[in-house]
């Protein structure tokens, strides 16, 4: 692989907790082997003293975006020095599969299962040559955090259930969104594309995973044509979708979510659907983690081209460091679509001012 230069924003934290330093070089982010980390639209797995950081590989060029290897992986005791583990998940050479060379894959996460012992990763799935009209999300699992993860399915969830916040008197099957006088926008903020697809499978695309306290984990997904996300409540193995989802922010077109609970609280920042262009960030905090949430507004904090665009760049996840009361890393992508290759990672401190989310560059 070419050599890549790379602008990113790196901290790492000291015992003090706190206190960081800050790097923005401009050089690539290398692994230990000296090669540029290949793990976008990331997220972190915790096990037994070592950080998994798992991601898309990209390719080059125009199709870079399309999955030709699959899925990276990457481990690190510190956040700072990161060995390459390889491809995780492999897509294949086989026309019949859904997870064959050229399918999208993207945000990968995983968690692990305590009781089944087994790591699942669950991923935003889009099929080969058919654009994002599928809106799957994929499911592999492992029996080690570093694989090989075997693919298990790719489904749209929660088919023929209605959310759980949804109201009764709109509870019916909807084939046609064609009434005239009503625009699409409206379609999209009033629940109908819930009703149209409540028999196939609700979508899901931009996507990511909490566990809670009680270990019940739950996936979070843009869905209704990234109009509204759903929060989904997994099975206990983590392998399945209950049924059990509730509509978040309907009609407001957030995308990209990610989350943490601090101060037994529950803190959704996403991004709006300008593509691969940033935008500003959103947050939300919620009493439960299935909400409702109310809108705190833009959580960067910088100058008005920071704020605008979130750093250049897009949130994917957000890292409790392990052992650091209430100290968090905020993980962003700055994509690359002409050439995906060269996209690079914001991680930046997120804190809280005034029960409020804060994303700035470190002092």
């Amino acid at each position: 692989m070419k050599k890549v230069l790379m602008i990113f924003t790196l901290f790492f934290l000291c015992l003090a907790g706190v206190k960081a330093q800050v790097f923005n070089s401009g050089t690539a982010w290398l692994d230990t082997n000296g090669q540029p980390i290949n793990a976008h639209g990331g997220g972190i797995l915790y096990q037994k003293g070592t950080y998994y950081w798992y991601g898309e590989f990209k390719g080059s060029g125009k199709d870079g975006n399309k999955a030709k290897h699959g899925v990276s992986c990457y481990s690190s005791k510190d956040l700072k020095n990161w060995k390459n583990e390889g491809l995780v998940l492999k897509v294949v050479n086989d026309t019949s599969s859904k997870l064959q060379i050229g399918c999208v894959i993207e945000r990968p996460k995983v968690i692990y299962n305590h009781s089944t012992r087994k790591y699942a990763m669950w991923f935003h799935h889009e099929l080969k040559d058919q654009a994002y009209k599928a809106a799957l999300t994929g499911l592999a699992i492992a029996d080690k955090p570093t694989g090989p993860f075997t693919y298990v399915k790719s489904l749209r969830p929660n088919n023929n259930y209605w959310p759980v916040n949804y109201p009764d008197s709109l509870k019916k099957p909807l084939a046609n969104l064609d009434t005239p006088g009503e625009s699409y926008k409206y379609r999209k903020s009033n629940g109908d594309l819930v009703r149209r697809d409540f028999e196939g499978g609700q979508m899901a695309r931009d996507m990511t995973l909490y566990v809670d306290d009680d270990r019940t984990a739950y996936h979070i997904a843009a869905s209704e044509e990234n109009g509204t996300l759903h929060i989904s409540k997994l099975s206990p193995d983590y392998q399945s979708f209950t049924g059990e989802y509730y509509r978040v922010r309907p009609g407001e077109s957030n995308e990209a979510p990610a989350i943490v609970k601090h101060q037994n609280k529950y803190y959704l920042i996403t991004s709006g659907t300008t593509g691969w262009d940033p935008n500003p960030a959103r947050a939300f905090v919620a009493d439960k983690i299935t909400g409702p949430y109310k809108s705190l507004g833009n959580p960067a904090v910088g100058t008005n081209e920071e704020k605008a665009t979130t750093f250049q760049a897009q949130g994917t996840y957000i890292l409790p460091v392990q052992g650091k009361r209430e100290t968090y890393v905020f993980m962003a992508d700055r994509w690359k679509p002409k050439n995906p290759i060269d996209g690079t990672y914001v991680w930046l401190p997120l804190t809280f001012e005034n029960s409020k989310p804060v994303i700035k560059m470190f002092e």
